[in-house]
């Protein structure tokens, strides 16, 4: 059996979500060739877009041509009704012209041969003619999708084998997801093995999905304007969406706005926004948004962002008015980007923020005075150590920055927390997954959350009463937090795990141990009068 159709029929047996997407994987690995990173990420994350359009474009004409069926319109007057593109576009689905179909792709995997006034055409030629029909159907996504299919160091064969490989995975019937939906998981999938591929480079377009659940299960962004002003490749929302799903909230409930610097990164979150049916304001392109915030009037309900930690190359103008607590130092942005946030935040907002762990005891450039004045606005509301090595590109230790505009009791929960922090130490959570990074289970992750909701009195606490916890939670006061002169590192204040009692009184506890240990003692200078003895009749 030729090699592509044991690959084919590899992928049609794949029985689980897990499988078809390894598999895939693996299949896509084979086209890298002569591509650096970056590009070889733009060619196969294209791809999964282009899949999807075109899936949710036929999905969306089966339906057309179904309720036609249904009304009594005959066979030969739905054809009529299939093209017209406002029966698409008013769905939120993408019209695709004929030469950008999947379908039409998959037939000419091999190149195009020459038609009537027309020369051939390889399967490159034929992607990125799709990639240009797509956008200039759609200006929503003018600008957005990558045309370097026919570039010399794309290997023209694999790229076919590639197309005619996800032309025959079924993407349907796979644990009961849609194809769309399936599509999305793939894109997520491909996301997070190019960021481990590319190390530090990945840390900078995505944030692994159990610290982004962190934020998203502790501020519970069900309603209003979402914000991320770093948004990379729009994590924070694909979160936010799977959130509402599983709460059965609908998707318009929230409104989406973002910015990012890096224009392939910027591209990379349009194309997942629009796989996860989200629609999204990320501007009209990318940018700095010290330098030039392109959401200059919105008050946002929820914040959510993972910013680069330690920027010491910045846009700081010392009149910012975004600068209410302080002017942050030149040399490091983490202040920065906290009030930006805060000043992005409508009066009942709430924001979660993912920082370098020195943000919540450093003193230089001034960031100790900064820090004791966000602490005495009282917009701190929880602060929360993490594990170490849940980011693969950094060992950096991290934590996470909760802020809320308003702690009384009401809409954010019924106890009031007005001149209180809650401060989680949760250094010790987490599992590994390999060597080299470590990840926040559900349970972890519940625990957090909950935590906080008990805390707060949320409705989602179900009830739970709050209560420290040594080694875990404590709930500060203001008064607590002034005396630690300032310092919002978790372990300061939750202290040590309470050890159980094995019944033993401390002082025969302390005899007994101090028995054991001169023991071990007159052990270890027994060993070693026997090892110079040995060495004596050696010499």
């Amino acid at each position: 059996m030729p090699r592509k159709a044991v690959m084919d029929a590899t992928v049609k047996d794949a029985s689980t979500v897990k499988e078809l997407k390894d598999t895939l994987w693996k299949a896509a690995d084979k086209l890298r060739g002569s591509m650096d990173a970056s590009q070889y990420k733009d060619v196969i994350l294209g791809l999964v877009f282009l899949k999807y359009v075109s899936d949710a474009f036929e999905e969306r004409r089966r339906q057309i041509r179904d309720e036609l069926i249904a009304d009594g319109v005959s066979e030969a007057r739905v054809e009529g009704f299939l093209d017209d593109v406002d029966e698409y576009v008013g769905r939120g689905v993408f019209w695709v012209p004929e030469t950008a179909r999947w379908g039409y792709l998959a037939e000419n995997a091999k190149g195009r041969p020459a038609l009537e006034g027309q020369p051939p055409q390889s399967i490159g030629e034929l992607v990125d003619g799709a990639m240009e029909h797509i956008m200039g159907s759609n200006p929503t996504l003018a600008g957005t999708l990558p045309r370097i299919f026919n570039r010399d160091n794309v290997d023209q064969r694999r790229l076919g084998e590639l197309i005619d490989l996800f032309n025959s995975a079924r993407f349907t019937g796979q644990g009961g997801s849609r194809a769309r939906d399936l599509l999305g998981e793939v894109y997520e999938y491909f996301l997070e093995k190019f960021a481990r591929a590319e190390g530090k480079r990945g840390g900078e377009f995505y944030t692994p999905a159990s610290v982004v659940r962190v934020l998203v299960e502790v501020l519970e962004p069900t309603r209003g304007r979402v914000y991320d002003p770093c948004c990379g490749s729009g994590g924070m929302f694909v979160q936010t969406e799977k959130f509402l799903d599983a709460h059965e909230t609908d998707r318009t409930a929230i409104s989406v706005f973002g910015q990012e610097l890096n224009e392939r990164t910027w591209r990379m979150a349009k194309m997942n926004l629009a796989i996860h049916g989200l629609t999204a304001n990320l501007a009209s392109r990318w940018g700095d948004t010290f330098a030039r915030d392109q959401h200059p009037d919105l008050q946002a309900d929820f914040v959510m962002a993972n910013p680069p930690f330690n920027i010491k190359d910045w846009a700081r103008s010392e009149s910012d008015p975004r600068w209410v607590y302080g002017v942050p130092p030149a040399g490091n942005a983490n202040y920065a980007w906290m009030q930006h946030i805060l000043a992005k935040l409508a009066p009942g907002g709430s924001a979660g923020v993912v920082m370098a762990n020195g943000s919540m005891s450093s003193n230089s450039g001034g960031e100790g005075a900064i820090r004791a004045q966000l602490v005495e606005a009282d917009v701190v509301s929880c602060m929360v150590a993490l594990p170490t090595q849940l980011f693969r590109s950094t060992g950096i230790p991290v934590c996470v920055w909760f802020f809320a505009k308003d702690k009384t009791a009401g809409e954010g929960g019924s106890v009031d927390r007005t001149g209180q922090v809650l401060f989680i130490d949760a250094r010790n959570l987490g599992h590994m997954v390999d060597r080299a990074e470590r990840s926040l289970s559900d349970d972890d992750i519940a625990r957090i959350a909950g935590t906080y909701h008990a805390w707060r009195g949320s409705p989602s606490a179900a009830g739970a009463v709050y209560s420290d916890e040594p080694g875990f939670c404590y709930s500060a006061s203001l008064a607590e937090i002034k005396a630690a002169d300032y310092a919002l590192t978790p372990g300061r204040y939750v202290g040590a795990a309470e050890v159980a009692d094995d019944g033993e009184p401390i002082g025969e506890k302390i005899a007994r141990l101090m028995t054991e240990l001169y023991a071990q003692f007159d052990e270890s200078e027994r060993l070693a009068r026997v090892v110079r003895e040995q060495l004596g009749r050696v010499s």
